[in-house]
C-alpha cells in the first residue's frame, strides 16, 4: 500500500475521494530522488490522477463555461506534514490535466517526477507507466529558461537574513543555505543532459551535491559556478538540437489517450485530424508572408 493510502485509510489526510482511488502516478522526489537524503529527510511525494470525466469535461454535463452552476475545477491537492509511523509526507498530486502542462512547460519539479529512479516509484498504473515510458516528449528547449529561472531562485535565497526552522540550523552551522546552494547546481546541471542530451539522469552528480550538502563548497563557489555554467550553456543552448518549444499537438494525443484508456470512449472530444493539422500549417506558412 502506499504511502497516500496508508495516509488517507487512517484519515490523517482529507483529499477528493478520486485522488486515491483514480491515482495514476506517484513517486519519491526531493533528496531522496537526487541520491543525497539524510536520515532527518521528510519525504517528498508527487504524483497525478484522473479526477471525473465530469470534471475534466464539464460541457458534457450540460455546464456552459461562465453561466449558472459551474462544476468545480480540480487542479492539485497538496498536505504537508503529515506523520505517519516514524515519517513525515509532503504530499502533492495533481490532475492529470495540470501536471501535463506543467510537464509541457518544462517546470522543473514536474519534469524530474518523471526521471526519478525506478525504485522511487511508489505506485503506477498502466497510465502512469505510459506516460513515463513517453516522458522525453515533454522536453524541449524552453527547459533552458525554465530551470535557469528556479536556479536563480534558489541562489537569491541562499543568503536568507532570517532564515528559520532546521534552515535556521544549516545557516548558523555552514554560514549559509547549503540546501539552496545545491538547488543551484542541480538545476544547472540537469538542464545541461536535456539540451546535450534530450533526456535526464537526475542522480548522475550525486556525489557532487552530497559534497555541497555536507558543506564543502563555499558560498562564493557556488556564486561562481552559476556565473560560469550559465555562460556556458547560453552557448550549449544555442547548439542544442532539441526542438524550440513543445511539441503541443504530440502531447494532447497522449494526454487524450490517457483520458481514453481511463475513461472509455471519448469520441465527443474532437481530435484533430491529419488533413486539419497540415492545413492549419499551410495557414501559418501563409501569414507569415
Amino acid at each position: 500500500m502506499n504511502p497516500l493510502q496508508k495516509c488517507y485509510e487512517k484519515k490523517l489526510i482529507t483529499p477528493p475521494d478520486y485522488v486515491v482511488s483514480d491515482l495514476q502516478y506517484l513517486t519519491m522526489m526531493g533528496s531522496i530522488a537526487y541520491g543525497v537524503s539524510s536520515d532527518s529527510s521528510d519525504v517528498d511525494i508527487y504524483g497525478f490522477c484522473i479526477p471525473p470525466k465530469s470534471v475534466v469535461f464539464p460541457h458534457l454535463d450540460g455546464v456552459i463555461h461562465g453561466f449558472g452552476r459551474q462544476i468545480q475545477n480540480f487542479e492539485q491537492y497538496q498536505q504537508h506534514h503529515i506523520k505517519y509511523a516514524d515519517d513525515e509526507y509532503d504530499f502533492t498530486v495533481y490532475s492529470i490535466v495540470k501536471f501535463f502542462q506543467l510537464c509541457m512547460q518544462n517546470n522543473p519539479n514536474m519534469i524530474d517526477s518523471l526521471f526519478v529512479p525506478e525504485n522511487c516509484v511508489l505506485f503506477q498504473t498502466d497510465i502512469g507507466k505510459l506516460v513515463r515510458e513517453r516522458r522525453n516528449i515533454f522536453l524541449h528547449k524552453g527547459a533552458w529558461h525554465r530551470f535557469k529561472g528556479y536556479a536563480y531562485s534558489q541562489l537569491h535565497k541562499i543568503r536568507l537574513k532570517n532564515p528559520i526552522g532546521k534552515r535556521k540550523i544549516l545557516v548558523a552551522e555552514h554560514g549559509y543555505d547549503i540546501k539552496f546552494a545545491y538547488h543551484v547546481v542541480r538545476l544547472l546541471n540537469e538542464v545541461e543532459q536535456i539540451m546535450i542530451e534530450g533526456t535526464l539522469d537526475i542522480t548522475r552528480n550525486r556525489e557532487q551535491l552530497k559534497s555541497i550538502r555536507r558543506g564543502e563548497w563555499t558560498i562564493e563557489q557556488i556564486e561562481k559556478y552559476f556565473v560560469d555554467k550559465e555562460k556556458a550553456l547560453e552557448q550549449v543552448y544555442a547548439s542544442s538540437k532539441l526542438q524550440h518549444s513543445p511539441d503541443e499537438e504530440k502531447i494532447k494525443a497522449l494526454l487524450l489517450d490517457c483520458l481514453e484508456q481511463h475513461y472509455g470512449s471519448i469520441s465527443l472530444i474532437p481530435r484533430e485530424t491529419e488533413a486539419e493539422k497540415k492545413l492549419k500549417q499551410i495557414k501559418a506558412i501563409c501569414n507569415n508572408f
